[in-house]
């Protein structure tokens, strides 16, 4: 349970002291946003909360590599600070191993007091975030590639003209982020289960269809499916890689990827036929839908945020745009403005 005492300072700023099973941070709280200046634990010198973000990084992900892609700075960096850490310390945290590192006895022992710590300040910054009725400051908003790429672009530049006042940060890439530790506010995401701990709404469904360039449409003419190249996906993208597998069992892709970006990419560069969503691949002038796919080649599409920020009043402006945008993308998204456009074999 984290004690909290609170002092307005000369300079307009809300500062909290938050004491936690011996230790204590101070919170800062500016125009509505939190920072976490220092934590002090009376069994270890901790200065800075910067070190705990990166020991838990380093911690979940077991690599320096992972780390550095979750904090956005490079190997060298995590690899120096992880060793001031412990030297500061005077306790080694990690095992170093040839596939990664591991925590100590001492390191597991750090690493359930910072999740504690971390749990309470997320829950802090979230609860100090939802009162902000302020129609300006920042939305960070996490999604896949394919997203990214192929369907946000034009409605955050609306979302710019309605609202000029809210920054976005867009963070992409198929590493899910973890809403309930504030690595983003609002996250677009495909799946049929999305997390009970998040609320939001669905918005759409990707219906997926088989695509290639027009070049190797021209090159490639038999009407079986099962005789083609085509480009697949990794375990990433397992729904996928199973739906396929289902569909054509004896097929192996000649090229798998973790993105859904790369292979539209490759299927545009003729290396085969790939299975893309038609909210995409449609808007594509250099590919050519050659079929479509079983029914269950679809992912429904999410538009979540965690409970306490969905009264944010930037937040829910934004869940609100893009939600009526993507409802209107309907049409688009389920593959009814484009039709298969060769003699290649439709799937029943």
């Amino acid at each position: 349970m984290v004690k909290q005492a609170s002092c307005l300072c000369k300079n307009a700023q809300t500062q909290t002291l938050a004491a936690h099973n011996g230790g204590a941070y101070i919170v800062s709280i500016r125009h509505g946003r939190l920072k976490v200046w220092e934590f002090l634990c009376v069994n270890a010198q901790v200065e800075n909360w910067d070190d705990l973000r990166l020991f838990l990084a380093v911690a979940r992900s077991g690599t320096l590599s992972g780390a550095a892609r979750v904090l956005g700075v490079n190997h060298s960096t995590v690899f120096r600070r992880i060793g001031s850490f412990e030297e500061a310390l005077g306790v080694r945290l990690f095992e170093r191993l040839p596939n990664g590192y591991l925590l100590t006895p001492a390191g597991e022992e750090m690493h359930q007091g910072a999740l504690r710590v971390e749990e309470e300040i997320a829950g802090l910054s979230r609860k100090v975030t939802g009162q902000d009725l302020r129609l300006s400051g920042t939305v960070r908003v996490t999604t896949i590639d394919m997203l990214a790429f192929g369907l946000l672009p034009r409605h955050l530049a609306s979302f710019r003209m309605a609202y000029p006042g809210i920054e976005i940060e867009l963070v992409v890439g198929n590493a899910t982020l973890n809403l309930n530790r504030r690595e983003a506010d609002v996250a677009l995401r495909v799946g049929n289960d999305p997390p009970e701990s998040l609320v939001g709404r669905r918005v759409g469904q990707l219906v997926f269809a088989a695509y290639g360039s027009a070049d190797y449409c021209r090159r490639n003419t038999e009407p079986d499916l099962a005789h083609h190249d085509w480009i697949g996906f990794d375990a990433e993208h397992a729904a996928l890689v199973r739906r396929f597998s289902d569909f054509l069992p004896d097929v192996t892709p000649i090229l798998r990827a973790n993105s859904v970006a790369a292979a539209l990419a490759a299927a545009k560069a003729g290396i085969g036929l790939a299975s893309l969503p038609c909210g995409i691949a449609d808007l594509e002038p250099d590919l050519v839908r050659v079929a479509t796919l079983p029914g269950d080649f679809t992912l429904d599409l999410w538009l979540l945020t965690h409970e306490d920020l969905r009264r944010t009043a930037r937040i829910r402006a934004f869940l609100d745009f893009l939600t009526d945008a993507l409802l209107n993308e309907a049409p688009l998204l389920e593959g009814r403005l484009r039709d298969v456009g060769a003699e290649v074999m439709p799937a029943t």
